[in-house]
């Protein structure tokens, strides 16, 4: 099978002959050609159309955008204010603690003010960008960081200072109770041979109360071998107290105890005959005859 193209113009004129596998080539390649074509013309249709929402942003959007930033400004000159008003709280608080503690006004600077420029009282059109509220929340928080080590600082000063005027050891460490072995050279009620008695012993009902002879802070709270269940409490100056032999222990470690404070309850435990409590007084870690402060009067 074969195709015959004829042309006939105004001045020329010819034929061509195709073959069955001319012809259909030719077909092919047209359709190839026009499809490329129409696929040209649908893209640049398509592109204005895509470029067009991509790029254009409707006044309401523009507006809800306005109206997104506003809301942030504003919350941000709120949390501004409640943070300053948080520093001032503390600045208070902490002149009201050094006051009572009887601290000289030198050793804390709570009278600095806190960063201010009043953002709440500002008008609407005046109000600070959200940069500039940003770094002014940050320059208060570092504030309040400052402040918060201050405070830490005079609580330990303050506990320092009470410890300090309360740590005058005095008295008995029980409420009832008597005196039953005495501190140096004794027998000892296990071996029966002499043997160092490093305290005092104060013997009494099982379950009598325990208490300090001075404030203090807590320092060893729980078994010991030969002491049973023991208490040993820091009064600072070198000064230590060991309440052993306890059937329990009321306290922890790192407790801050005053005088005449109920720490534990008599028992016989550890290297005991029966109920008391074993009383010793160190200082710079070495055991003192306590007799002279059982006895001694209390400031």
């Amino acid at each position: 099978m074969s195709l015959t193209l004829l042309y006939r113009g105004k001045n020329v004129r010819f034929s061509m002959k195709l073959n069955k596998f001319h012809w259909i080539s030719a077909i092919t390649v047209f359709a190839i050609i026009s499809g490329f074509i129409v696929h040209l013309i649908m893209s640049a249709d398509a592109k204005p159309e895509n470029l067009r929402y991509s790029v254009t942003q409707s006044p309401e959007q523009s507006n809800e955008t306005g109206t997104v930033n506003q809301q942030q400004v504003l919350a941000l000159t709120m949390k501004l204010a409640e943070l300053q008003s948080q520093v001032l709280r503390l600045n208070a608080l902490g002149d009201r603690l050094a006051d009572e503690a009887n601290i000289p006004e030198k050793e804390f600077n709570f009278h600095q003010a806190p960063p201010s420029g009043g953002p709440m009282t500002q008008h609407l059109s005046e109000q600070k960008s959200l940069d500039e509220l940003l770094v002014e929340i940050a320059k208060v928080e570092k504030t309040l960081e400052i402040e918060e080590k201050q405070l830490t600082m005079l609580e330990s000063l303050t506990l320092g200072h009470y410890i300090e005027n309360t740590s005058y050891l005095s008295g008995r460490p029980i409420t009832k109770g008597w005196l039953s072995s005495y501190f140096g050279t004794r027998k000892d009620p296990f071996t029966g041979r002499p043997a160092t008695h490093k305290g005092v012993d104060f013997a009494g009902k099982e379950d009598s109360e325990i208490i300090t002879t001075a404030a203090g802070v807590v320092t060893w709270a729980g078994d010991r071998y030969g002491y049973g269940k023991l208490i040993e409490i820091n009064h600072g100056k070198g000064l230590k107290t060991r309440y052993g032999h306890n059937k329990k222990i009321l306290v922890k470690v790192g407790d801050v105890v005053s005088k005449g404070q109920v720490i534990g309850r008599m028992g016989s435990t550890g290297r005991s005959t029966g109920p008391h409590v074993h009383y010793e007084i160190l200082r710079n870690n070495t055991q003192i005859n306590p007799i002279k402060y059982v006895y001694r009067k209390a400031k």
